[in-house]
């Protein structure tokens, strides 16, 4: 599949524009990233984020949100978004004839959204029933529990807020929120399909409609120790478990050694914690390792759902797990190589889609200014040495506490083992 590479520019407003060109395929994948999440609310407007990600699509001063809907769909297309901890994006996938439709609804929606007190009103109770859905789902609210956890404070809080806020929370509070951080510089506009990169520049600059400059923000960084343990009583046929400490922030040198050591500890069926839980022991069916970096920090943990009599085991397991790393200095060759083969080829299969390669340029534009190629991303997995990994082992499995937090059918008070 060709591509013409990717292109990158600053409008007179601040806002970037980000594309990639791909002459081959009949579709366009076009997304607008907000440089705002949930980490950049105050508290009493916890939530925030994630309420306004629903009110853009519910109209603005031109178009009903039926409106909006029936524009997309009527053409084929698929349009969504999501919050973040540190970004929302909104986007439209839709074939190449009708990219300008594509630009108008994401321009018309992000820069005037009407926010009608009846609808806020109305996609508060949608979010309210997310929040209920999201609590009778253990094995996503634990990670949720985690991240809380893991880095108390407006990082770790929820992204959905709670019931409390989003109940209270006014309409003029969220329109001030919008004014606030939806300005041109906080914004991003990624584009992979066919269509060109002048193409985008014109189209975007014809439908600004929003504010010059960069929103005023200081976020405020993870100082609050972890909390060692969190434990959960609910009552589930499975135990969920997760296990993690404090990692690399999402820029820091060593990201692609700890990329490698996530995928050889748990990244997939032939890691050490699939093989070890799952294969030798038949101790969870769903078992894996994951990593996230932010601005200033990070995290590295594993998952599992257990039976609740085999917690305890499992949770030593993945201690255990750890533990051999630290003490090991490392992985074997075959793991290293293994490790580097699965990263690559994940890597060369998200070039398959105009979606994927927006997903990727888009967010790596708005978080780290600079798009590397998939080449220089290869290359520099290609690069990490067992070297790389010990001193990625030393900074985060050695130095940093464990955190472990259990959702399932334990007593009140009821601890697990720290290890």
């Amino acid at each position: 599949m060709s591509t013409r590479g990717v292109e990158r520019s600053t409008l007179d407003s601040r806002l970037r524009v980000v594309t990639e060109t791909m002459p081959d395929v009949r579709s366009v994948a076009v997304a607008f990233w907000v440089d705002v999440g949930s980490r950049d609310e105050p508290a009493a407007l916890s939530g925030a984020t994630h309420f306004l990600e629903h009110l853009l699509f519910k109209g603005t001063p031109s178009r009903t949100a039926v409106e909006i809907a029936e524009a997309v769909e009527s053409v084929g297309g698929e349009m969504n978004a999501f919050t973040s901890r540190e970004y929302t994006a909104y986007y439209i996938r839709i074939v190449d004839e009708c990219l300008g439709l594509a630009l108008d609804v994401l321009s018309d929606i992000l820069w005037s959204p009407a926010l009608r007190p009846a609808e806020v009103d109305s996609e508060r109770q949608v979010i309210l029933e997310e929040i209920r859905m999201r609590d009778d789902t253990p094995d996503d609210l634990v990670h949720d529990v985690f991240s809380e956890a893991l880095l108390p404070g407006p990082l770790g809080r929820e992204v959905v807020g709670t019931p409390e806020i989003i109940t209270g929370m006014a309409r003029d509070d969220i329109a001030e929120y919008h004014a606030e951080h939806y300005v041109a510089g906080n914004v991003v506009v990624a584009v992979a399909g066919n269509a060109t990169h002048q193409q985008i520049v014109d189209g975007v600059s014809a439908r600004f409609a929003g504010r010059d400059g960069v929103a005023a923000r200081t976020r405020e960084p993870v100082s609050q120790p972890a909390e060692r343990m969190r434990v959960i009583p609910r009552q589930t046929e499975q135990a969920h478990v997760v296990l993690g400490m404090r990692a690399l922030p999402r820029d820091d040198d060593d990201r692609y050694a700890l990329s490698v050591l996530n995928q050889a500890l748990g990244g997939g069926m032939s890691s050490r914690l699939f093989q070890e839980i799952r294969e030798k022991r038949g101790l969870a069916y769903s078992v894996y390792c994951y990593r996230q970096g932010y601005e200033e920090t990070g995290m590295l943990a594993a998952y599992a759902g257990t039976a609740p009599t085999q917690a305890r085991e499992v949770v030593k397991l993945l201690h255990t797990e750890f533990d051999r790393l630290v003490e090991d200095g490392g992985i074997t060759d075959e793991e290293l190589a293994n490790a580097k083969g699965a990263i690559k080829g994940s890597q060369a299969l998200s070039l398959e889609s105009p979606a994927a390669r927006m997903n990727r340029i888009g967010r790596l534009e708005l978080t780290l200014g600079e798009v590397a190629s998939v080449d220089e991303i290869i290359s520099r997995v290609d690069a990490v040495t067992p070297d790389d990994l010990g001193r990625v082992i030393g900074r985060v499995l050695a130095d940093q506490p464990r955190t472990l937090v259990a959702i399932g059918p334990f007593d009140e008070g009821e601890t697990l083992s720290p290890g």
